[in-house]
């Protein structure tokens, strides 16, 4: 099979199954709002949870860093992109989660696959949740540890794997919120089943940061959990991008020598630094818009309640409404367009077989009549 035929039969493949991924352009039209081929539609599909990728200080911070230091760090961190501000904002974090010690990445994507490969040698084991994030399977897959998965969410069968030898060291890796199920992580009790075998833990907390625990200090937080590795990104309820990971003072100096994502990667802009020194001041500030999108969630969820929609069991942000079939979840995306909602349909291989569904995502900018009029386009839109 020639390299065109491979390609060609692989979108074919996809193409069938209804689960070819396509980008369509699009701008945001104010807080809670996108645009589209010229139609302005409520946007329900956003990880903005706190709407602070709108936000006039974050632009304004990021206009006046870029202004005074340029628009690139010109380098890798290693090199000459490592700024002040860098080192500055990274001791701020630090402080704010009680860690010793913070390295900024480019990307959570970026952290996740850096740690995983910095951190697993050969002998050791890789203990995820089923459903852990993209990043961080492949990363796994790519490791020469052993990778073992764990069913959701269920620390009765973490503690089965964990009984097993291993020759080497053991990594437990889960997320906070799950990013396409919306649900939890009993993290308290991974805890202490990772800790009780003598392994490490690492959660990744993007859908958590910023939106729940004291402060929005996070999942961890919330659960009284400190993790020996902590993911966040900047992509959500900061409203920027990026990531950072939490650690130790000695895991931050193994990182700075053998993190390749993070030695070989051009340092973040200043700019972009700005930006988020001014997002971690609003988000310290931001328990009465944290207070509005949990009221928005359950307006939402009790609506959904009174006209039998099926949602996954989440108190979060992310809302899924499960469909099944992937033709049904993409016609159902299409008929709420033509409503007024943008709304992602999900579909395999992103989430297992037989489980495509919408992904509904609400936001602090939603207003209680914008949940009313998503409620309403579902219940006219939606096959039971």
């Amino acid at each position: 099979m020639s390299w065109q035929q491979r390609i060609g039969a692989a979108l074919e493949q996809r193409q069938q199954q209804q689960a070819l991924r396509r980008r369509q352009p699009t701008t945001a039209s104010g807080p809670g709002w996108i645009e589209a081929d010229g139609q302005r539609l409520r946007n329900f599909s956003a990880n903005d949870y706190l709407g602070l990728a709108q936000d006039t200080r974050l632009a304004a911070a990021w206009h006046d860093g870029a202004l005074r230091y340029g628009n690139g760090a010109g380098g890798s961190a290693h090199v000459t992109g490592y700024h002040p501000l860098q080192q500055r904002f990274e001791a701020r974090l630090a402080e704010w989660l009680g860690y010793p010690r913070a390295l900024l990445f480019i990307s959570g994507f970026a952290a996740n696959q850096a740690i995983v490969a910095a951190m697993m040698a050969k002998g050791d084991r890789l203990l995820a949740d089923k459903l852990a994030h993209a990043s961080i399977l492949e990363a796994a897959h790519l490791s020469p540890a052993e990778l073992r998965r764990f069913s959701h969410n269920q620390s009765t069968s973490l503690d089965r794997l964990l009984a097993k030898p291993c020759a080497g060291e053991t990594l437990v890796i889960t997320e906070g919120i799950f990013s396409m199920d919306g649900d939890s992580a009993p993290l308290a009790e991974l805890a202490v089943s990772t800790h009780a075998s003598g392994g490490w833990m690492m959660v990744d907390d993007a859908h958590g940061i910023g939106v729940v625990g004291e402060g929005g200090r996070g999942s961890c937080w919330q659960q009284q959990v400190k993790p020996e590795l902590l993911v966040i990104t900047f992509g959500k309820a900061f409203g920027c991008g990026g990531a950072a990971l939490l650690c130790s003072e000695d895991v931050a100096d193994y990182m700075l020598q053998f993190a390749r994502h993070l030695i070989y990667s051009t340092a973040m802009p200043p700019a972009q630094i700005c930006a988020l020194d001014a997002a971690l001041s609003a988000i310290k500030l931001a328990d009465s818009e944290r207070q509005r999108l949990h009221d928005n969630i359950q307006h939402f969820r009790s609506g959904a309640a009174e006209r039998g929609l099926s949602l996954l069991d989440s108190s979060s942000a992310i809302q899924p409404l499960l469909v099944g079939d992937n033709a049904a979840a993409l016609a159902l995306a299409q008929r709420l367009r033509q409503a007024g909602c943008w709304v992602s349909a999900i579909r395999p291989p992103t989430v297992p077989p037989g489980s495509a569904r919408l992904r509904i995502t609400l936001s602090a900018a939603h207003q209680p009549a914008d949940i009313d009029y998503l409620l309403e386009a579902l219940d006219a839109s939606h096959d039971r």
